[in-house]
């Protein structure tokens, strides 16, 4: 839509509320709401100011002067307010400069598919993500001085099985056995169908919803593929709608990417591909039906992918769900068909189109617009340079020899080692100003301060089980 057709379906749905979104720095959707009679042509065009000083990772308060400026093609009528309400995604801007700020998450996104198209490389980046999540009956924590703990519940979960439910009618899913069952063993099955509908409803293109293989409610909704920033906003709407639709029927969703010890974790596998001129350009004749190009967008990946952690797997637990025996890819290398690897090229279709490359590394919690531009520009370092991924791995890799196993590359322990990555290898982020050494610097230090130091400062439970006796 165009800034006259939003008016004009504002006063066809009568719209009584304007919700402004945008994303802050670490990944969370942030918003204000104006009355409708408060939206005109000129908004669009002038913004509307905020306070950029209480935004996460933002200005700081002696500069702390913002403008949003709501993106008309954004539209979307909210499923969830009590009152017709429009949401509009909105880029940002200094007020003095009115140049689009460089720590917006979407904007460092809109530049890294600028950069694609300025190289000649490609003109289109597709995304596609599969964002997993768990839903939950309850979820109870607290960390302070003397005393830290968490307790999540679930009515399908293998650790009631015993409980005393008045009745208790069984059907609990065993630990990774959650992947397809059908109802009673599937209870959250109209739950989801509700978020997909939801989904359709507000414009994304829905194409499956299932249970996925943990226990305690995890869950998968597989958005169609389509170009880097609006699938972006479309992750935004999808964890909206999810939140919400799990909050109207007493349940709460997290995307945590480890909430359960023992179990499988919340993956995010993105599937990406170029193209250009309406063409795809990873189709070819190498391994597993790639061109050269599609050979050196893995390249690319697995090259940086120690760095793109810091991005992709951006919390102290993402590093909880990238170990072993978890159909977690902890190994950096690439395969067809194989989910152990790192790098995995889907054989479901001959068509040329459905040639891609999925990134089996990145988890739910990442901030979409920084993960998919960070993939994006190791993919542009991949190609530009020709990096070759070396031979494919098409053994299990979790049973592969030892001395063999330990020839094969790691993705990071740790969020701390991420960064550190990252510190050493981030030229390849910087070119087109796509993300600027102020990004980088900021990241780095918020993660460290308030999420890798936090964490290292606090005992934890099970430190009590080890040591307590000592």
């Amino acid at each position: 839509m165009k800034p006259k057709e939003v008016l004009a379906y504002c006063r066809e749905k009568n719209v009584k509320a304007i919700d402004l979104r945008f994303m802050d720095f670490p990944g969370v959707w942030q918003h204000f709401t104006i009355p409708v009679g408060k939206l005109n042509e000129d908004v669009f065009e002038d913004g509307l100011g905020f306070d950029g000083s209480s935004i996460r990772g933002w200005q700081a308060i002696n500069e702390s002067d913002m403008i949003v400026v709501p993106q008309a093609e954004t539209a979307v009528l909210d499923p969830f307010a009590a009152i017709p309400t429009l949401s509009l995604i909105c880029n940002i801007q200094d007020p003095i400069t009115r140049e689009d700020y460089s720590r917006d998450p979407r904007n460092i996104a809109r530049k890294a598919v600028n950069y694609l198209k300025s190289s000649g490389i490609a003109d289109t980046c597709f995304i596609g993500p599969e964002a997993e999540f768990f839903v939950f009956d309850d979820v109870r924590f607290d960390q302070n001085a003397h005393e830290g703990y968490y307790h999540v519940d679930s009515g399908e979960a293998e650790w009631n099985r015993g409980r005393d439910e008045k009745p208790n009618l069984g059907y609990k899913l065993r630990h990774k056995e959650g992947y397809f069952p059908v109802p009673p063993s599937d209870q959250l099955m109209d739950v989801r169908n509700e978020m997909m509908h939801t989904m359709i409803e507000c414009g994304l293109d829905v194409e499956a919803q299932h249970h996925e293989v943990a226990t305690g409610g995890q869950c998968e909704i597989d958005l169609k593929f389509q170009d880097l920033v609006r699938m972006a906003d479309s992750i935004c709407h999808y964890k909206y709608i999810v939140k919400n639709t799990a909050r109207k029927h007493g349940k709460t969703v997290t995307f945590m990417p480890k909430p359960l010890y023992g179990d499988n974790g919340s993956g995010m596998h993105v599937h990406l591909s170029l193209w250009k001129n309406n063409e795809p350009l990873f189709a070819g004749g190498g391994y597993a039906g790639l061109s050269d190009m599609g050979l050196h967008a893995i390249g690319g990946l697995l090259r940086h992918a120690p760095a793109l952690c810091a991005l992709t797997n951006p919390t102290t637990n993402s590093y909880k769900r990238l170990v072993p025996g978890y159909e977690a890819p902890v190994n950096l290398a690439y395969s067809q068909r194989n989910r152990s690897a790192a790098c995995r090229i889907p054989m479901y279709s001959s068509s040329p189109k459905a040639k891609r490359v999925e990134f089996r590394c990145p988890d739910p919690s990442c901030n979409p617009y920084l993960a998919f531009a960070a993939m994006l520009m190791a993919v542009i370092d991949g190609v530009q340079n020709k990096y070759h991924p070396g031979p494919p791995l098409d053994k299990d890799i979790y049973d592969l020899p030892p001395e063999e196993l330990a020839r094969v590359p790691k993705a990071p322990g740790s969020l701390d080692e991420a960064l550190s990555n990252l510190e050493r290898d981030h030229e390849f982020l910087l070119r087109g100003d796509v993300f600027t050494q102020d990004v980088i610097a900021t990241w780095i230090d918020y993660k460290r301060k308030r999420e890798v130091d936090a964490l290292r400062l606090r005992p934890h439970p099970y430190e009590f089980c080890l040591y307590y006796d000592i």
